[in-house]
């Protein structure tokens, strides 16, 4: 693969936004995800020096209210069956929404502008011919080298980088993320995988029923900024994807003003322009704890999306192993 271009060499679309639409040919599906080649992947598994894992998937029940109300709650049952007075049970999930708990958005989650995804392609190519859907990256799954960024740590620098959103979200800046990176002491390469912890996870679980409902009826999460700056410094690392701890991973709600656009809701740019894989609301405490004991914040990251042919999104179902 050629030298990906910089952000600001990249060509711009109708709307004067750098777009990556070609850059991995015209029937492209996958995105940035193409970043992961088999020499990525090599250099991931060497990663692995202790064996130990962490999985990084919630529980699809964590959500109660779910944080998206127009997501129903996902009812779990448990069917009895059996032949010859010998049991065998089954199980079923009513209401399931593959993006009601840790996730993988598709590229054929959000378009760029009305209609049009990524790669120029339409709702039609989506639903109808399976254009940017998640089962392309079910596929070959999702294995390359991941990096921690674990807020919390900066704190005593950015005293304003808390998880609790009683006085509004937090939005997280590129020069707090390069904070975050230089204290882990690691370097991006291509096609890694940018996991952020905000602490957002830790914070819910101590909120008590009323507090998650009021949280469920006027959402506020943190996450990184919806600036241009921000897709600049994802774009120019390298990385194939970005993942986090909080509901969108980006800050939430979006700035939904003319001024903010296309920036303000920034999956527009991340997914619907420049093609990233975006993960939400995964499971990072154990991982930080570990990460913190050994000072190594970089690990295999291996995942394996549900293949729904069509899919929108998937649970994680993701792993770090060091």
């Amino acid at each position: 693969m050629d030298p990906l271009p910089t952000y600001d060499e990249l060509p711009r679309d109708e709307s004067a936004s750098a777009t990556a639409w070609g850059l991995f040919g015209e029937d492209d599906s996958l995105g940035r995800l193409n970043l992961i080649t088999p020499e990525v992947v090599v250099g991931a598994v060497a990663l692995v020096r202790r064996g130990v894992s962490f999985g990084l998937n919630l529980s699809i029940a964590e959500f109660v209210p779910p944080l998206d109300n127009t997501r129903a709650a996902t009812r779990h049952r448990v069917l009895r069956g059996g032949n010859d007075g010998v049991e065998d049970l089954d199980d079923v999930l009513d209401d399931f929404f593959p993006q009601i708990s840790s996730q993988w958005d598709s590229l054929a989650h959000i378009a760029a502008w009305p209609n049009v995804f990524y790669n120029g392609r339409s709702a039609e190519d989506i639903s109808v011919r399976g254009r940017n859907t998640i089962d392309h990256w079910s596929k070959k799954g999702v294995v390359t080298r991941g990096i921690l960024l674990d807020l919390p740590l900066v704190r005593l620098r950015f005293p304003d980088l808390v998880p609790d959103t009683s006085h509004g979200s937090v939005a997280v800046s590129v020069e707090q993320l390069e904070a975050a990176r230089r204290l882990a002491g690691v370097d991006y390469s291509p096609g890694c995988a940018i996991v952020v912890r905000t602490g957002f996870v830790a914070w819910y679980r101590h909120q008590d029923r009323e507090s998650r409902t009021a949280l469920a009826e006027s959402l506020t999460a943190p996450g990184i900024e919806h600036t241009e700056a921000m897709a600049r410094y994802l774009w120019d690392s390298g990385a194939s994807a970005v993942v986090s701890d909080s509901f969108a991973t980006e800050v939430w709600p979006p700035d939904w003003s003319e001024e903010a656009r296309p920036f303000g809701f920034l999956h527009r740019v991340l997914i619907g322009r420049l093609g990233f894989a975006i993960g939400e609301l995964w499971d990072l405490e154990e991982l930080s704890r570990d990460c913190a004991l050994d000072g190594t914040y970089e690990f295999l990251l291996a995942s394996a999306p549900l293949h729904v042919p069509g899919g929108i999104g998937s649970p994680s179902n993701a792993l770090a192993v060091k």
